[in-house]
């Protein structure tokens, strides 16, 4: 019988290393394309975007080939809704609004089995040829919980008392909107936020993630951000954008 897959994500963060995650991702086929890249993890949207359950199962294929993370982020803190995205193959799980130490709990413990949670006691395809998966999915599954509301940088302390969860994430354009700034995260009163946050987060011993790009993955990473999601999209646009400008002189 093989051993479980390793979470690579999961085992830099231990090591305190720096995880790069790719986002943007709709299909398997992007997946394939991205990945011989080098990212550590990809970042699956399941809350925005059309991705279904087959097509799920699909992209974390395309993650094992390539040797990526698959974090698949739900549309809710729904246990039952965490338990059938693991079980369709996703590494880790991204869950949204998580505002309470309450919320956090509950992210947490719809992700593992007992004695850490209460996970539906069904493996799904990253168990398949696993004889002791039970006993060692905790240690692979991997957490992170999306602060993008200003109720959870008011309940910060208290989310960060929470175990097993390995990213507390930073959001900044949702934070932005609840702040009164929709569609300008750089707001001075929103990157303000997200610095004290990430600065609580790095107090408290436990590892901050966010969004980057590239004009301010540096900063963040002096920070102490151990978790950095970019989309490729923007490249894409950038690159488009310089050419169509070449052509068109």
């Amino acid at each position: 019988m093989p051993p479980i897959r390793v979470n690579r994500a999961k085992e830099k963060l231990q090591r305190g290393e720096v995880v790069t995650t790719i986002s943007g991702l709709q299909d398997s086929d992007i997946i394939d394309f991205l990945g011989p890249l080098g990212f550590d993890a990809a970042w699956i949207e399941c809350e925005h975007g059309p991705v279904d359950w087959d097509a799920l199962g699909d992209m974390t294929r395309a993650c094992d080939l390539w040797g990526m993370t698959s974090i698949t982020r739900v549309n809710a803190n729904d246990p039952g809704l965490i338990t059938r995205t693991l079980d369709r193959g996703s590494m880790g799980i991204v869950v949204p609004h998580v505002n309470s130490r309450e919320a956090a709990e509950q992210a947490a413990q719809s992700a593992k089995y007992a004695p850490l949670g209460y996970r539906g006691m069904f493996g799904g395809r990253q168990s398949f040829g696993v004889a002791d998966y039970f006993h060692t999915a905790n240690d692979q599954t991997m957490v992170v919980v999306l602060l993008e509301e200003v109720e959870a940088l008011e309940n910060i302390e208290e989310i960060l008392k929470v175990d097993n969860i390995d990213v507390f994430f930073v959001a900044p354009s949702d934070l932005a909107q609840t702040m009164g700034h929709i569609g300008n995260a750089e707001h001075p009163e929103v990157q303000a936020a997200i610095e004290e946050a990430i600065g609580k987060i790095v107090n408290a011993g436990r590892t901050p993630g966010t969004l980057a790009n590239d004009a301010n993955i540096a900063k963040f990473k002096e920070m102490g951000v151990k978790f950095l999601m970019t989309s490729w999209n923007a490249w894409v646009v950038r690159g488009a954008s310089e050419f169509l400008q070449k052509a068109s002189a």
